[in-house]
């Protein structure tokens, strides 16, 4: 049996520290500008026999994504945010606009449990309100979800907008309300 012979390998780490004059400006804004540069040089490349010299040496970074053939093989398995994001903000508000009525309601992702409630369809609201459709009704929508949220104990939710949909008119009337009643949004 022959063995082959590794020479050890050893290696040398110089750092060249930014100037601490003030007129020293970083090339970028990034985080990892503000760091030293660093020098790393290998003094001896260990090489086995039977590998030729002219190979180099390189170290391969881990890969941080899917491949598309282990996508392939599992389609429907969710990403980190989908597996992850019912425990980071387990609160989520649902607006629905209909052509006559707001409604909305809180809900724990985790146990599909509602949580709050407000709809202009209510008898209490549908008797008071001139309109179910306009803006008051939104401001009434997001105090009552607000208070009633609070009743429960819930002092922060998250709202996710669909595709395509924007802040604005009685939706960002109803997400300001909630928030000027103390609610945050996470």
């Amino acid at each position: 049996m022959a063995t082959s012979s590794l020479a050890p390998l050893s290696f040398s780490l110089s750092s060249e520290l930014l100037p601490s004059d003030s007129t020293h400006k970083p090339n970028s804004l990034s985080w990892s500008s503000s760091f030293p540069q660093l020098k790393i040089s290998a003094s001896s490349i260990p090489c086995p026999s039977n590998l030729s010299i002219h190979k180099k040496f390189v170290i391969e970074a881990a890969w941080t994504r899917r491949s598309r053939s282990e996508a392939a093989k599992r389609p429907n398995r969710k990403s980190w945010k989908q597996r992850t994001d019912m425990y980071l903000r387990p609160f989520l508000l649902n607006i629905f606009f209909s052509k006559r009525f707001i409604h909305a309601k809180v809900m724990h992702r985790g146990t599909s449990k509602v949580i709050s409630v407000a709809t202009t369809n209510a008898r209490d609201l549908r008797n008071t309100l001139p309109s179910l459709t306009d803006n008051d009704a939104a401001r009434v929508i997001g105090k009552l979800i607000a208070e009633r949220s609070k009743e429960a104990d819930v002092y922060a939710i998250a709202y996710e907008p669909g595709k395509n949909e924007r802040i604005e008119g009685r939706l960002g009337i109803i997400l300001d309300t909630i928030q000027a009643n103390g609610i945050i949004f996470v």
